[in-house]
């Protein structure tokens, strides 16, 4: 069994930052720190983990905010290295900084200049994605130049911090609701970084897209047609990343900049379905595509299953297949399977479940599955 991720931050861990926050402070009370930091931890989940540790630090640390941040600058080691445009190293190691994070958005809002500045730091070392948002609810206008300047950045850290900060929906964070309403003024961020030579950069900018696209789907997508331009190819890569929700749901304008734009003329025969299956079993199932077009189409086959829920009726969810080239005439045999087996993120129920095929976003019926339990 895999080790909780919250033991990251265990007694070991509280020890090391004290060492640290000593050796930047000689004044600073580290047995008292980690006593306090230690005293409740192991009760606690993974970021509650790093907000009691941050609370601690608050404690310890002088309360002018602006000579604690100088402590806890100095207590950093140097920036990480890249590789390849990513962050070298063990990926785990940067977390021992989400105390820190917190720690700034929570004490330092009312002393602007300081706290960006260790944040600007602090990003180069882990990421300061979840405090950023904080100061562009509380400094809209003040944040958001900084984090243009911060677009032209030579360090990748510090541009990736641009595009993941801004995210309307960042996970484990607030959400952002001021860019969910007009997304524009982080398009213009995002124009800054579209062509960053980094896939860890881009990888975030189309994320960001993602994001916005839940909300303001045709936002993301007039976006990624104007990108599509002349695209090289990793533009071309993230544009498709940043579509793959609205191509999943089968949005037509972003089938449409993803080059499945026809309507599909084509018909599902030859479906080998089972008529039952048992939870906890893989439920395996294929079919033939045959066009009935005088010219080759480009398709993208995906299908959905529509579970039944707890309390009866049923939710459809889509999964991906592949991208198919069916030539005039032509047929191809797809097959698929997926899991009944519960996971941590679906739980599944007895009852008859409708399968189907999605060909450029268009539904095709292949038949139902009476799953018993």
């Amino acid at each position: 069994m895999a080790t909780p991720l919250k033991l990251f931050f265990d007694h070991d861990l509280v020890a090391a930052i004290a060492a640290e926050l000593r050796g930047a402070h000689r004044g600073f009370d580290a047995r008292g720190f980690a006593a306090a930091a230690k005293d409740g931890l192991d009760a606690l989940e993974l970021t509650a983990r790093a907000r009691h540790i941050a609370e601690a630090m608050r404690r310890f640390l002088p309360a002018r905010f602006a000579d604690a941040a100088a402590i806890l600058r100095a207590s950093l080691p140097p920036p990480r290295e890249h590789r390849g445009g990513e962050p070298a190293g063990d990926p785990m190691a940067p977390f021992r900084y989400l105390p820190h994070v917190f720690y700034v958005a929570e004490h330092g809002l009312d002393d602007f200049e300081p706290a960006m500045q260790l944040q600007y730091e602090l990003t180069r070392r882990f990421t300061a994605e979840f405090s950023v948002r904080a100061f562009l609810l509380r400094h809209p206008e003040a944040t958001y130049e900084r984090l243009s300047a911060w677009a032209r950045d030579p360090d990748p850290d510090v541009r990736r911090l641009v595009s993941e900060g801004t995210r309307p929906r960042l996970p484990w964070a607030p959400r952002l609701p001021a860019f969910q309403r007009d997304p524009a003024p982080v398009v213009r961020l995002l124009e800054l970084l579209k062509d960053a030579p980094e896939r860890y950069v881009t990888r975030s900018v189309a994320n960001n897209l993602n994001d916005i696209a839940k909300d303001n789907p045709e936002v993301t997508v007039d976006v990624c047609r104007r990108w599509s331009k002349d695209a090289t190819p990793e533009r071309r890569w993230l544009i498709r990343h940043a579509l793959r929700s609205l191509v999943k749901r089968g949005h037509r304008g972003a089938l449409e900049v993803s080059g499945f734009a026809a309507a599909p003329a084509v018909r599902v025969d030859a479906v080998d379905l089972p008529r039952q299956a048992a939870l906890g079993e893989r439920l395996r199932f294929a079919f033939d595509l045959r066009s009935t077009a005088a010219a080759p189409q480009r398709l993208l086959v995906d299908f959905v299953v529509h579970f039944i829920k707890a309390r009866g009726g049923a939710a459809p969810r889509v999964f991906k297949l592949r991208a198919v080239d069916l030539p005039a005439a032509g047929r191809a045999r797809l097959a698929a399977s997926v899991s009944l087996e519960d996971l941590t993120t679906r739980r599944h129920y007895p009852g008859r479940h409708r399968i189907e095929a999605l060909v450029n976003g268009v539904p095709f019926p292949l038949g139902a599955v009476d799953v018993r339990g």
